[in-house]
């Protein structure tokens, strides 16, 4: 059995040290693998602080033995990834990244300056730890970048939709909380801070410095201006645009967002007006 492993492994060019081959199922990703995982048990193959975690041959970072890792992931030195946990094809985890217990990671995703809690699900295309948008203007009047140096920080149990972008902090890092559920191609920006058990669905997109608490709910296509703060068990209707602070749980829609009974007296209003005008 151990000599039909190593020939398998040699069909995807992979040395003879390569010993251990481990079928995958396709688990979300949008294609299927084989997860290799080197048994060279040479200095160089070893992580120094701990016996069980291997040097990856591909950029130099530090991987557990458990972990289930495509061959063109790239891992850049000073990345960690914890124990069970599975990265997929063209996956790039930066330097200084650190991918917890059963956090499964897919494909062409980058992870860079971040910390990602236990039992994630990041999907394809997923970005994580880029530079925020901050600028200044000169007395020239030219854009100069602001430093962005912290990182962002992702809970536990937290899932992450394809093409979904968290930058990282400039004054404080960003968060998001356990538990939390996030739709595909949400835009958060730097220094923003989700609470647990928060759903965002898809589009949204919150700018800088926003805080949310706890069990928030957000309808496609919202909007959040920056310096915003929202307080806990608020739920936002689709398209809803956010330019001030909500203080009140409660359900709100609107442009700008409102409580949603009177929102819909808005809508109510402007429908008899048209009606009265194109008569």
């Amino acid at each position: 059995m151990a000599l039909a492993l190593r020939r398998f492994a040699a069909s995807f060019g992979y040395p003879p040290h390569f010993q251990c081959v481990r079928a995958l199922s396709p688990l979300r990703f949008a294609n299927s693998y084989s997860c290799f995982l080197s048994c060279d048990s040479s200095e160089d193959g070893v992580c120094a602080d701990h016996p069980e975690f291997r040097k990856w041959h591909n950029g130099g970072g530090s991987f557990h033995k458990s972990a289930c890792i495509d061959p063109t992931v790239f891992i850049e030195f000073g990345a960690v990834v914890h124990s069970k946990s599975v990265v997929g094809e063209h996956a790039h985890i930066g330097s200084g990244a650190v991918v917890g217990p059963c956090v499964t990671i897919g494909q062409s995703t980058k992870i860079g300056n971040c910390s990602i809690g236990d039992s994630c699900i990041i999907h394809n295309g997923v970005c994580i730890g880029q530079d925020g948008f901050g600028f200044t203007v000169d007395e020239h009047g030219n854009m100069l970048k602001k430093p962005q140096m912290l990182n962002a920080r992702v809970g536990n149990y937290v899932e992450i939709g394809a093409n979904t972008c968290i930058d990282r902090g400039s004054w404080r890092e960003t968060v998001v909380g356990d538990h939390s559920k996030i739709d595909n191609l949400v835009q958060i920006g730097h220094n923003v801070v989700i609470g647990k058990s928060c759903m965002l669905c898809g589009q949204v997109g919150i700018a800088g410095s926003v805080t949310i608490g706890d069990y928030v709910t957000m309808g496609g296509r919202v909007a959040v201006r920056d310096h915003v703060s929202i307080v806990s068990k608020v739920r936002l209707a689709a398209t809803s645009c956010v330019t001030k602070d909500i203080t009140e749980p409660g359900d709100y829609g609107g442009f700008p967002a409102v409580p949603v009974h009177e929102w819909r007296r808005q809508v109510a209003n402007y429908c008899r007006t048209s009606k009265k005008v194109n008569r």
